[in-house]
């Protein structure tokens, strides 16, 4: 590194869409290519589904702002969702019906691989590069990694101790590198999914700490902070937080002050939180799943 470099403006990001124009808006154009895109989020709230998405968006051509290319999905958790990915396959097909004929099938450019430990990750990781060397000969042409979810690899493997809690800050940097590598030497986008713990302290962050522009994480009615410590915070170049909660959107048939809680009408909803990010602001987007995919919401609506 040098002062020129600090300096030498960087080169145009491409980005890869969500397949929605609102989210797509929110982020800046989609998840950036040539960096690490995080997704933090506790179960259910809609990590997986977005990362799904992003393995057929991927496959669109550059004029909808896809990569053209494949996508390697890493999963750590079973079992794999089949059942959600055949049903984003009709929605793509639906809404894509000249590109995706019935005789091109797009899971057919969706890699998958089971890593079940940190180390697999690593030798899969590894193994990667010598793949991307040569795209033809072995029909690969990645452009977006998937990991999900990373902190499933860590949860078994470590003790509270200090040895084990460096040798796993070491394990963090190794996989971030050579994912960063593969990021910037081949313009590939990378998506990770993280889980959340519960907050015990009063203090914002971890130990203190506050990573990002939040102040704090609440979903499901309880503060939470994201796994894996600030070692791994600082592997990632950008940091999305998916929270959802209880909202009450009014009383039907009934009146305001009413004791029949029963006429109350509530709702889940979810949001998009942009926790770090060197090209975004700080801000949130509400968002809704449906069986045709992830969408944003119109706050004009």
């Amino acid at each position: 590194m040098t002062p020129e470099n600090l300096l030498h403006r960087p080169t145009h990001t491409q980005y890869c869409t969500l397949g929605c124009p609102i989210l797509d808006a929110f982020l800046g154009g989609g998840i950036p290519c040539n960096s690490i895109t995080e997704l933090v989020a506790e179960s259910g709230c809609g990590k997986t589904q977005l990362s799904l998405q992003l393995l057929f968006t991927a496959q669109l051509p550059l004029h909808l702002n896809g990569l053209s290319a494949s996508s390697l999905y890493l999963y750590s958790e079973y079992p794999f969702p089949n059942r959600r990915l055949d049903q984003l396959v009709e929605s793509f097909r639906s809404s894509h019906p000249i590109l995706f004929a019935s005789s091109r099938d797009p899971r057919d450019y969706i890699f998958t691989r089971n890593c079940q430990t940190a180390q697999d990750l690593l030798d899969v990781l590894l193994l990667l590069e010598s793949r991307l060397e040569k795209p033809k000969e072995t029909r690969l042409d990645i452009k977006l990694i998937v990991i999900d979810s990373i902190a499933a690899l860590f949860r078994s493997d470590f003790d509270n101790n200090p040895a084990d809690l460096k040798r796993r800050s070491s394990l963090f940097f190794k996989i971030s590198s050579i994912l960063k590598s593969h990021a910037r030497r081949r313009g590939i986008a990378i998506v990770v999914t993280n889980q959340v713990v519960d907050s015990m302290d009063d203090n914002n962050g971890s130990s203190g700490v506050r990573v990002g522009n939040l102040e704090s994480m609440y979903t499901s009615g309880r503060r939470v902070l994201p796994a894996l410590g600030l070692s791994w915070a600082n592997c990632v170049n950008s940091r999305l937080f998916l929270s959802r909660h209880e909202v009450i959107e009014g009383v039907e048939n009934g009146l305001p002050d009413s004791d029949y809680s029963g006429y109350v009408s509530r709702r889940k909803r979810r949001e998009l939180h942009v926790v770090f990010a060197p090209h975004l602001p700080h801000s949130s987007c509400e968002f809704v799943i449906l069986r045709d995919g992830v969408f944003g919401v119109d706050e004009c609506l």
